[in-house]
């Protein structure tokens, strides 16, 4: 049986970040991207506590918090897309560096 290759913590990520916020945009429910970014969210955490364990999957789950909650004070000063983007952006750049280099 072929091995099916899992997606990278870092696509999961950034997909759960800006997943959530389109959900919640374009359906005008926030709850709902809630969802999407609770799930994109603990998809991550389980690849990365596969390839880089539970200190790192830790760590990494506390900068898509503060990414998620920080997009917020940003998104006023440079736009709702270019905030959820650039955090969606460094939560995968920290993903890789941490985690996703390592498979």
């Amino acid at each position: 049986m072929a091995k099916v290759p899992s997606v990278p913590g870092a696509v999961v990520a950034a997909g759960g970040l800006v997943g959530g916020y389109g959900v919640a945009r374009w359906t005008k429910k926030r709850q709902l991207g809630g969802v999407v970014l609770a799930v994109g969210g603990a998809a991550a955490a389980q690849q990365w506590r596969r390839r880089a364990g539970g200190k790192a999957a830790a760590a990494l789950t506390v900068a898509y918090v503060a990414a998620f909650a920080g997009s917020h004070p940003l998104a006023k000063k440079v736009g709702a897309w270019p905030a959820v983007l650039g955090v969606a952006g460094a939560v995968a750049t920290a993903s890789w560096v941490i985690a996703d280099r390592r498979a």
